[in-house]
């Protein structure tokens, strides 16, 4: 005879079966449940965020020379000429060149141990920053003379290199060839934001050269032929501008001559792309 501790547990015994059969025929709703939902989330993304941004051709509007021993790492308009760093240990230079002739009317040659990267000019500085030497050089803008350098480990202990720079008219924009875009106060430089830049959703790595035009960051990726434009905010790409057919005949099986260099003239609305020992400077509209 069952003694009274033995009928809780045969009344939950008994229990059990009718539970297990409730849970098993709940079973197939959740899961019906779960993919209603999971089919709706698929929906509500969008589909660009999936796809990778559109390609568009540009159109070429002139041709100027460009030096054919001139490594382009760094491109910007300065009083109506073209200030140009160039890289290479050795041979890195800044220069001020004349748009119609091509040639320089101040070239500055670096220290052999430095390899010089981009450029950009804020106010009555010019900054040029360095691949693996650790800091960005400051230049007084009319004189060119040398007025002090900034490490990158004190705008961000991350940054190690230095490879594309603009600024938007408020921050400095700095790339290290990966997908990060930093954003930087041009006085005190401590850095503000970053992004990073994807296309579709993919992360665009290797961004090089720089360019703010136009509420875009326009920004070469090492080894292509083609400028991202990129949105400031998000770091979504937009659009892809494609320069492919503009590469010269003479550098088309260089892969070294990438192109690499992209200038804005704002109160012109002109736009010039040129590249790493190329022989001509494009001026495009898109």
């Amino acid at each position: 005879m069952p003694t009274a501790t033995d009928q809780p547990k045969k009344a939950a015994e008994s229990k059990t079966p009718a539970a297990s059969r409730r849970w098993r025929r709940l079973v197939p709703g959740a899961i019906l449940i779960l993919s209603v939902v999971s089919a709706v989330v698929v929906l509500l993304v969008p589909k660009e965020s999936a796809a990778t941004a559109p390609v568009q051709r540009v159109k070429v509007v002139n041709v100027f020379p460009h030096d054919r021993g001139s490594f382009c790492q760094g491109l910007v308009v300065h009083n109506d000429a073209i200030l140009e760093g160039t890289g290479h240990y050795n041979q890195s230079r800044l220069r001020l060149v004349d748009l119609e002739s091509g040639k320089p009317s101040i070239d500055l040659q670096l220290p052999a141990e430095i390899f010089g990267e981009g450029v950009t000019v804020w106010k009555n500085r010019i900054l040029q920053l360095t691949w693996k030497n650790g800091y960005m050089i400051q230049y007084d803008a009319d004189t060119f003379e040398r007025t002090g350098t900034v490490s990158l480990n004190a705008i961000d202990r991350t940054l190690y290199e230095g490879w594309g720079i603009t600024h938007d008219g408020t921050d400095l924009i700095i790339s290290d060839g990966s997908s990060t875009l930093r954003f930087v106060d041009p006085e005190s430089f401590q850095l503000k934001r970053q992004v990073r830049v994807r296309d579709g959703i993919r992360a665009l790595t290797r961004l090089n050269e720089l360019e703010y035009v136009n509420g875009e960051i326009l920004a070469n990726v090492w080894y292509r032929d083609s400028i991202a434009r990129i949105n400031p905010k998000t770091g979504r790409v937009a659009g892809w501008l494609d320069l492919a057919p503009l590469r010269p005949a003479e550098i088309r099986n260089d892969k070294e001559a990438a192109l690499n260099g992209i200038a804005w003239n704002a109160k012109q609305k002109r736009l010039f792309v040129t590249g790493k020992n190329w022989p001509v400077l494009y001026e495009i509209s898109f």
